[in-house]
């Protein structure tokens, strides 16, 4: 439905004089343009003066728009903030197109939970979890995260709990990596106080932490056992990496952004150095697109709101009480004005002219243009970790467990004989080739994949019980949704209906999960789709062999085995001879009766039976 009036100016002319934000709708409605005024009229109407001194954006502009809405608003201020919203939320195309390049993630401590998580996020929301960072190494920082998690037992689940809980713990607590609160062995006192540990240890206390894991290295080296000795000097490097204090000069309390741009042709980079307490502890950076005819003053005044007064950006009370830019911009005060009102603690906006300042904006400046040749030649991405995989994957399916340990079932049959199932297994996004198996199915099923399904998956998982180790934190079941409820039905027929269950379809690569009339579209460059495409051929592969291994023994008992007489040892020593049942039926018989243990005469009888397929 098409809003607004239309873009000429028998129409504009009644537009309201208040200040507000205009859209401009191209002609099927898609905003083009979002811009805030003093006076909508006023400005609206400027955009019909076509003359020569317009650009050729603007005139481009104008001509593709149809609609013009509006949107009036109680001062220029507050105009200045839903302007900023809608520009992200819409991305119009003759706005300057702003996207976040967040290499740098914060720390995430949910405590308003009754048992509190803590992981790693690139997302920073108003929702009363405490956030540590945003933190400059990435890597380290996620190993020194591990480390935390390890030593202190955080759990690393999606459990709403205690209200929604497991029935039994999963592979983290196997391997000890969490003392499984979720099952009552560990009570909520302890696993607070666990919490509050962490986070003085995330907040920047860690020399006991240090202490402890550098004495854990020094005994593991004096043991001789250097491959966990290296694991824990690279975590006591991470751990430094969270401690670790870059020393810039200190300056009006050291609570500061610092803000940067650089351009090149028809991109532009935006950095803000986050200062505090005098110590660098990151930075923020923005890449921008369609600034060809956008002045500096544009860019930098266009970077500024979406940092600080977009939706989605970090909570009120993290910002500094001063923020350092290399120039003013038309819209500072009103900027100001808006943080002044908005945020606590009052933050001011300052241009510095001379002193230690001014070096702290050059040095912002300094690392906008490293980011900018950064884009220019950014090489191949990282190979990723295995965890950043799992997370992924959870995510996408929204698991409540990191899936750690996942089983794959497939099923192969030839014409509905031989049918065998595979089951491959991974642990930590790696093939577990000893936990590999593979069945022949009893069940006189034929070619009904439904049903032998349900069969591989009911005695594979009656075998696991009876063992000590872990279970699945995930099953994935090669085929679509008939297959998924077959498994379901098997899983819940034996008790284990809380192992989360997805099946992937080959032809268009959907998951499917139990519940959803639709299939889960993962992106196709995804690492998590791959590695369930890589556990699903495993499966595959395993089935496939173990029917091929079924054919090929019902074909050579068919022709030999069956031969009144001639029972497996016989059957074996002429395979071995001649080397297939080909090789026998062109053999003399005088050939096969040298084979000890036969004579010429059943060399004979053994050739009229193959050659009258079967018959004497």
């Amino acid at each position: 439905m098409k809003r607004g009036i239309p873009f000429d100016p028998a129409h504009t002319a009644g537009l309201p004089a208040e200040p507000g934000v205009y859209l401009f709708h191209g002609a099927r409605s898609e905003v083009l343009y979002v811009g805030k005024a003093k006076s909508l009229r006023h400005r609206v109407r400027s955009y019909l003066a076509r003359g020569t001194g317009t650009t050729v954006r603007i005139r481009e502009l104008a001509r593709q728009t149809r609609l013009v809405e509006t949107l009036v608003m109680g001062s220029e201020a507050e105009a200045l903030i839903l302007e900023a919203n809608l520009i992200k939320e819409h991305q119009p195309r003759f706005n300057i197109q702003l996207r976040d390049d967040k290499k740098y993630p914060y720390i995430k401590v949910t405590v308003k939970e009754p048992f509190p998580r803590v992981f790693v996020t690139r997302r920073v929301r108003r929702d009363g979890s405490r956030y540590f960072g945003p933190f400059v190494s990435v890597g380290r920082v996620r190993r020194a995260l591990e480390v935390v998690k390890r030593l202190h037992g955080i759990r690393s689940c999606r459990y709403a709990l205690p209200r929604e809980a497991p029935v039994r713990p999963c592979l983290d607590h196997h391997i000890g990596r969490c003392a499984a609160p979720c099952v009552g062995l560990q009570s909520r006192e302890d696993y607070r106080e666990m919490v509050d540990t962490v986070m003085r240890i995330l907040a920047g206390e860690v020399a006991m932490l240090q202490a402890e894991v550098e004495e854990d290295m020094h005994k593991a080296s004096a043991t001789m056992d250097f491959e966990r000795a290296a694991r824990l000097r690279d975590i006591l490097a991470g751990l430094t990496a969270i401690a670790r204090q870059q020393r810039v000069q200190t300056v009006g309390g050291g609570d500061q952004d610092a803000v940067g741009v650089a351009r090149d042709g028809p991109v532009a980079v935006a950095v803000a150095l986050r200062i505090r307490g005098g110590v660098l502890i990151g930075r923020d950076t923005h890449t921008m697109t369609g600034i060809e005819e956008a002045s500096d003053d544009e860019l930098l005044s266009r970077s500024v709101t979406y940092s600080y007064l977009s939706s989605g950006t970090a909570p009120l009370e993290q910002l500094p009480r001063e923020i350092l830019l290399p120039s003013a911009f038309p819209d500072l005060p009103l900027v100001a004005e808006v943080l002044a009102q908005r945020v606590p603690h009052g933050v001011s906006l300052h241009v510095p002219r001379r002193g230690a300042k001014v070096r702290l904006v050059e040095l912002a400046v300094a690392n906008a243009r490293h980011a900018l040749a950064d884009q220019v030649r950014k090489g191949r991405a990282a190979q990723p970790r295995p965890d950043d995989i799992l997370f992924e994957l959870q995510d996408f399916l929204g698991l409540k467990v990191v899936p750690r340990l996942i089983a794959c079932f497939d099923i192969s049959h030839t014409q509905g004989a031989d049918t065998v199932a595979g089951v491959a297994v991974f642990l930590n996004a790696e093939p577990k080739r000893p936990g590999y198996r593979h069945m022949r199915i009893r069940g006189e099923w034929a070619n009904d994949d439904y049903r032998s399904m349900a069969e591989a998956v009911s005695r594979y998982f009656k075998r696991e019980q009876d063992g000590e180790g872990p279970l699945p934190d995930l099953v994935v079941i090669d085929g679509g949704k008939g297959q998924l409820g077959a498994a379901g039905r098997a899983l819940g027929e034996v008790g284990l209906g809380d192992i989360p269950l997805a099946a992937l379809a080959k032809r268009e690569e959907l998951v499917f999960l139990p519940g959803r009339r639709e299939g889960v579209s993962i992106p196709r460059t995804a690492r998590s789709l791959h590695l369930l495409q890589r556990i699903r051929d495993e499966a595959h592969r395993i089935a496939v062999s173990y029917n091929r291994k079924l054919r090929t023994r019902r074909t050579v008992r068919s022709g030999l085995r069956d031969i009144p007489g001639l029972g497996p040892r016989r059957e074996q020593a002429l395979l071995s001879r001649f080397g297939s049942l080909r090789g026998v039926s062109e053999a003399s018989a005088a050939e096969i009766g040298r084979i000890p243990g036969f004579s010429e005469a059943m060399g004979a009888k053994i050739l009229t039976w193959l050659g009258k397929g079967g018959r004497w």
